[in-house]
């Protein structure tokens, strides 16, 4: 049995109260025991006398102490433990979540300026964390209206044609099986073509955008196949689509319960891990929450 936690870190935001409660019900499906951890940030000249001082009392932090009333009169909660840490959240965070099943945690932390639709903690917890992240949106992104979950709101998973991400897929066919949801497979191809051409060059032969649209649907259920035997209870409906693969996942995430998205593959000589722009595109403009998943080492 799978006794990883799953994560959630809070800040005293609202956003943050709102990700605990994704972060519960998570816990829930999955049988899973909660960690709730704060990080109280320290200022950078700080850190030897901090580090000199030993871990900070998880019973003494203003914060945990909110979650806990705001958690006290709830019945049948799972296995919950509280963690304090002193640090940088964008460091720790991601640290916190190599022994997680998932870390989930406010798009917008207490500290960041309303005006930003991401907060750099949530971005380096997404780009950097071992396990699978969700960040969870403030309510009415995008069309200023929120609502609530509910039967019948999909998982949406964005597929690459050209390289699939086989962990991407397995988590939302094993998401949309622990939430009894339907499965929308959003697969993009580029249109129109660009052809760039040096003078005297003949020009190539016109492609067919049917042709293009087929094979894109060939290639991607081929990919799905081995996820619908796995997962026979679950129905996956492929849509393909012309165009940014980023609009079309953040269209769909109006009306989903989840949208999950891949992170970049490292690279070999990259100096850091990275998101690519599709990812990055849907954690800003999202309005349903957003799962990222790295991909295996």
């Amino acid at each position: 049995m799978n006794t990883q936690p799953v994560v959630a870190a809070v800040d005293g935001s609202q956003d943050s109260l709102r990700a605990l409660e994704w972060a519960l019900d998570a816990a829930h499906r999955r049988e899973a025991p909660l960690r709730i951890v704060h990080v109280r940030q320290y200022a950078p000249w700080a850190q030897p006398e901090v580090l000199a001082a030993g871990p900070p009392d998880p019973d003494d932090d203003p914060v945990l102490d909110q979650v806990r009333d705001h958690l006290a009169e709830r019945a049948g909660l799972p296995a919950v433990e509280y963690l304090a840490m002193e640090g940088a959240p964008g460091a720790l965070l991601p640290e916190v979540g190599a022994t997680a099943r998932m870390l989930v945690l406010g798009s917008r932390g207490r500290g960041g300026f309303a005006s930003l639709l991401l907060g750099s903690n949530s971005l380096a917890a997404a780009r950097d964390a071992e396990c699978p992240v969700v960040v969870v949106p403030p309510p009415g992104r995008g069309d200023g209206e929120e609502k609530a979950a509910g039967p019948g709101r999909p998982v949406v998973a964005g597929v690459n044609a050209d390289s699939p991400d086989e962990a991407t897929l397995a988590f939302a066919f094993d998401e949309a099986a622990l939430r009894g949801a339907p499965l929308r497979i959003v697969a993009a191809y580029p249109w129109p073509l660009q052809t760039w051409m040096l003078p005297g060059e003949m020009p190539p032969p016109e492609i067919d955008q049917g042709a293009v649209e087929h094979e894109t649907r060939t290639l991607a259920e081929g990919f799905l196949a081995p996820h619908r035997e796995r997962h026979p209870g679950v129905t996956a409906e492929t849509d393909v689509l012309p165009g940014d693969a980023a609009g079309h996942l953040v269209e769909a995430s109006r009306d989903a319960e989840l949208v999950v998205v891949g992170r970049h593959r490292r690279r070999l000589l990259a100096p850091a891990r990275m998101m690519g722009s599709v990812t990055q595109a849907v954690l800003l403009h999202a309005a349903s929450p957003v799962a990222v998943v790295p991909a295996p080492a």
